[in-house]
């Protein structure tokens, strides 16, 4: 085990669920309530001042249904660690933009697209999808065709509106000159 995950298993002894190791990667599953303390912890004592990533998985038969995941890591590259936390459909997670400014659009598309909420968040509205859209679309019901919408259509709408400018590439072209865009006009 690193020694981020002994100090956190010896600083957090009732907050931490599980840890494991597996190919070199250390990840401790953290219990819900605790997750902002240990995330503190991991960034301003265990210096891991970088957020690579937060996801979520949906895990529809079990309960609780989600977890959060977060890839943290030291600017260095000398340590990486994944913390877990399980969450109910009900539930909110603390948010950590307060720790990691980044945090803000990481959180914006777990809310968007698999409908996790979290507490103390700056600006928690959707981001890939319309606002007033009414569904989470990463959830597992949600179908993989879709759901009908009363948006119109911009895709199919006949002549895109750059087609034949100077930054659109051609597809059908026989070279490479007349296929780049910087090369219309130019040469």
């Amino acid at each position: 085990m690193s020694k981020e995950i002994l100090t956190l298993q010896s600083t957090f002894k009732e907050a931490i669920v599980s840890v494991k190791e597996f190919r070199g990667e250390h990840t401790a599953n953290v219990r819900l309530e605790k997750l902002f303390e240990v995330m503190e912890f991991c960034r301003k004592d265990l210096g891991l001042d970088f957020l690579v990533d937060i996801c979520s998985v949906d895990h529809e038969s079990r309960d609780p249904r989600f977890e959060m995941v977060y890839e943290l890591a030291k600017v260095d590259d000398s340590c990486h660690l994944r913390i877990k936390a399980a969450v109910a459909e009900d539930e909110e997670v603390p948010s950590v933009v307060a720790l990691w400014k980044t945090a803000n659009w990481h959180e914006r598309e777990v809310w968007d697209l698999m409908g996790i909420k979290f507490s103390d968040h700056p600006n928690l509205k959707r981001i890939l999808m319309w606002e007033g859209y009414p569904y989470h679309p990463l959830r597992k019901e949600f179908p993989l065709a879709g759901k009908p919408t009363e948006m119109p259509d911009v895709a199919f709408t006949g002549v895109a509106p750059m087609e034949g400018g100077p930054f659109v590439t051609s597809s059908g072209a026989t070279d490479t000159v007349s296929a780049e865009p910087r090369a219309k006009g130019e040469s």
